[in-house]
């Protein structure tokens, strides 16, 4: 049965996410709280669990995985960023915006896309996210937590244990958060291309 974490939205417990993050390191799914609803997350490294991932939300391998970073240095670690970009990226990080882009090695081929060999990337504006990822000592592999069959995320604690006490390990329970997707942009092209307009407003970093 997954474990609840209750923690303060502004200044979570490093305790709790400390055991949050033994809990990934050892295999689990971890639910938690973003500024764009709530994601479940697997250690990058984990193959298992990035199947498990794809099982829990009915996802086949061409729909991309999201890699939570702490910040625009990590991003370039684990994504290939033009110089044409940074300027784009340093404007929506933290924030509710995904971008695609080509993937470097220090990415596994199984969680980028096959044909592409692209991932999505972003920073979460969300302190407890942020956290979880210091916890777990590296960028985590994710997806909004939308039940199969349905169309919005879930937004609460209760009701994700409910629904996946015997999927997750844990749930990190930060309270209610932005009940939406993020906004995806395609970094790509020789355009940035939106994709997906969600939270974040494209017109904030000058697209439409």
């Amino acid at each position: 049965m997954a474990q609840i974490f209750v923690v303060h939205p502004e200044n979570p417990q490093s305790r709790l996410l400390q055991q949050a993050g033994e809990l990934l390191a050892e295999g689990g799914l971890v639910a938690v709280p973003t500024d764009s609803s709530y994601a479940v997350v697997a250690r990058l490294d984990d193959k298992a669990a990035a199947e498990r991932l794809r099982r829990l939300r009915g996802l086949d391998e061409r729909h991309h995985l999201t890699l939570l970073c702490r910040d625009l240095a990590e991003i370039s670690h684990f994504a290939k960023v033009e110089n044409t970009h940074y300027r784009l990226l340093k404007m929506a990080t933290p924030g509710p915006f995904t971008f695609i882009l080509e993937a470097t090695k220090e990415v596994p081929r199984r969680v980028s896309h096959p044909s592409r060999k692209t991932i999505g990337i972003r920073v979460p504006d969300h302190r407890v996210a942020r956290a979880l990822i210091d916890a777990a000592g590296s960028p985590l592999l994710s997806t909004t937590l939308i039940p199969q069959g349905e169309t919005l995320p879930l937004n609460d604690a209760q009701d994700i244990l409910t629904r996946y006490e015997h999927d997750l390990a844990a749930i990190v329970d930060g309270g209610p958060c932005p009940f939406d997707s993020t906004t995806v942009i395609d970094l790509t092209g020789a355009v940035p291309q939106v994709l997906r307009v969600g939270r974040g407003d494209p017109a904030s970093l000058g697209l439409q």
